[in-house]
């Protein structure tokens, strides 16, 4: 019986890539966050990844951009906050600088740029 691992991989588990071109207008990003947080009052706002509630807009790092992409303002590096629900489902890959899970945003949703990365307003300072 022949050893078939080197055609598989467990599920789940991230694809590597060497190199990623960005195609049309797609707006490719980064770091977005779907994490228990504390509110200024001490509520504890669940983990809300995938989940109907948290509605609100999130902050995503702009990890690529395809060619056809025309605002000036979008740049690879800057954040971006993004209308909530108008990002794909992440996929996490492996590239030569490490492990990264990336989501298509909607060019149509794009509320604000920042040069900086933004704090989430609903976050709070204490640590528990």
């Amino acid at each position: 019986m022949s050893d078939l691992s080197q055609y598989s991989k467990p599920a789940f588990s991230p694809t590597k890539v060497e190199k990623l071109r960005f195609m049309h207008d797609n707006i490719v990003v980064s770091d977005m966050h779907f994490d228990e947080r504390i509110s200024k009052g001490g509520i504890v706002l669940l983990d809300d990844d995938k989940k109907s509630s948290g509605i609100r807009p999130r902050w995503a790092k702009i990890y690529g951009l395809g060619p056809d992409v025309k605002d000036p303002e979008l740049q690879i590096g800057k954040y971006i906050l993004i209308s909530h629900g108008r990002w794909t489902r992440g996929i996490t890959v492996e590239t030569p600088s490490g492990k990264v899970t990336l989501r298509k945003a909607d060019p149509n949703d794009i509320l604000l740029v920042s040069d900086e990365p933004m704090e989430d307003e609903t976050m709070s300072d204490k640590v528990y």
